[in-house]
């Protein structure tokens, strides 16, 4: 492994990222050039956004690329965007409430719910955009589709009660929130920064073990994320190792279980010698 990869990954990046600053390479500048000339710019940006990112990136060169060659073979998205966010996402920083009708299962309608949108989602599962919400009615947490909502508009809140509401969901997405631990084995150390792109959508920690030259990842995540992280760690296999999450264990010795029978490994003696390897994520 490059030594400057394990510095430059987790001693200057950490803290570059405390002190809130983004590093952009020359490359990724010259990509955004050429993708704010993307009619789907304008509907992604505000007009005072998108004027900023043109006067930041005016001295810069574009990548040389032909229109027909932008998406090539691409799987068809329903909502890489959708309309509704540029005034959802001002609703959320101003803190404003919003007075929302949207559709429930079997077609029903809610109309005219009065809430407070707290964050935008986007579900790498369901390929789908999610509004999270606080019912002020009901007094509940929310989770609604951007494609079920059929009307929208802004609602007034005192800034003391947004104060409150966020704090109350905040504490109820706590109580949701559960760690996972998981050991990159050594053998792979070099793979590192694909490991960690792979587990990039989920908020994480890493530390070095120097003694063991072993990389430890806490990833922390809701409940209901636990399959689409069980997707990304069968694509890992065996470079990383489950040490805390006993949800997360038994699914990958089930899949492991599973995969042994489909290829008629059947034979009890077999299975038993095999089982020690399956428990490397214990």
């Amino acid at each position: 492994m490059n030594l400057f990869e394990k510095v430059f990954n987790h001693q200057i990046l950490s803290r570059i990222e405390d002190s809130g600053t983004y590093m952009v390479t020359a490359h990724e500048r010259a990509w955004l050039k050429t993708m704010l000339q993307h009619r789907a710019a304008v509907h992604a940006f505000s007009e005072e956004t998108l004027n900023k990112l043109h006067a930041l990136l005016e001295d810069e060169q574009g990548l040389e690329i032909e229109e027909h060659i932008l998406h090539k073979a691409g799987s068809l998205e329903r909502q890489v965007h959708h309309p509704l966010i540029p005034q959802l996402r001002r609703h959320i920083m101003n803190q404003q409430g919003i007075k929302m009708t949207y559709a429930v299962k079997h077609d029903r309608i809610r109309n005219d719910q009065l809430g407070f949108p707290y964050k935008l989602e986007y579900s790498m599962v369901k390929r789908e955009w999610y509004l999270l919400w606080f019912n002020i009615r009901h007094h509940s947490f929310m989770s609604t589709k951007l494609s079920k909502i059929v009307q929208l508009t802004s609602y007034k809140i005192e800034p003391t009660v947004a104060t409150e509401i966020v704090a109350n969901i905040q504490q109820v997405l706590s109580s949701r929130k559960q760690q996972v631990v998981i050991e990159i084995v050594s053998l792979y150390n070099g793979e590192l920064s694909r490991i960690l792109y792979a587990l990039s959508s989920f908020e994480k920690e890493v530390s070095y073990v120097t003694e063991r030259d072993t990389y430890i990842v806490t990833l922390t995540l809701l409940s209901d994320e636990s399959e689409y992280l069980l997707s990304k760690l069968r694509f890992l296999g065996k470079r990383v190792k489950i040490i805390q999450g006993d949800y997360l264990k038994r699914r990958m010795l089930e899949t492991s279980m599973k995969a042994l029978a489909r290829y008629e490994v059947q034979e009890q003696e077999n299975v038993l010698k095999l089982i020690p390897l399956l428990l490397n994520f214990s």
